[in-house]
């Protein structure tokens, strides 16, 4: 079997519509990157090879990774929410995405498109607010989208202004049990490993 590494920026810059596997893959350059990514992953199938198209999310981990660049603004008293905030952040542990990894080598049923996200994603603003909360820092200053921008260019837009609320339904519908399924956990648990 093959498990390809994709990521929910397939789907683009989707707003507030829930994404599953079932999604029509969306627009822009990570999305047509992960479509390009995916295609040649099934070509395996044609070897009577089963494929699963992992498509992870924000990965937290205690090291390294999202979090990791994170927690030093926030540590700080300078973390806030990302532009509006309003944009859907779907994520997952890294102890999460070792178990489903596992889980989909092991399970002959799970083949095709797989998000690989907790069940519960959550806005910018809330995730902001979260993670103040674990660490006990204050999340007064947004980073405007502007100033994202010109720091970034279209990587701001990409990687941190666009919104995917992605659910995982396969992983649901077979009956997978998550470590770490709501965010306030989550964060606590990793901090502590920290």
């Amino acid at each position: 079997m093959l498990v390809s590494a994709s990521a929910i920026g397939i789907y683009g810059d989707r707003g507030d519509e829930l994404l599953t596997e079932d999604s029509k893959p969306g627009t822009g350059f990570l999305a047509g990157l992960a479509r390009e990514w995916e295609a040649e992953a099934l070509k395996a199938e044609a070897l009577g090879i089963r494929v699963v198209l992992g498509r992870f999310g924000i990965i937290l981990a205690p090291h390294g990774g999202a979090l990791a660049k994170m927690l030093l603004p926030f540590k700080l008293g300078v973390g806030g929410r990302l532009g509006s905030g309003r944009q859907w952040m779907s994520w997952i542990t890294l102890e999460d995405v070792v178990t489903i990894t596992r889980f989909a080598m092991e399970n002959g049923a799970v083949r095709g498109a797989l998000n690989v996200v907790a069940p519960q994603p959550v806005q910018n603003a809330a995730f902001t607010k979260v993670l103040g909360k674990a660490l006990r820092r204050p999340t007064l200053l947004p980073a405007p989208a502007p100033a994202l921008r010109l720091a970034l260019g279209e990587t701001a837009d990409a990687l941190l202004l666009s919104s995917q609320c992605v659910v995982p339904e396969v992983l649901g519908k077979l009956g997978y049990s998550f470590s770490h399924p709501e965010l306030s956990r989550a964060l606590h648990a990793l901090l502590q490993k920290g």
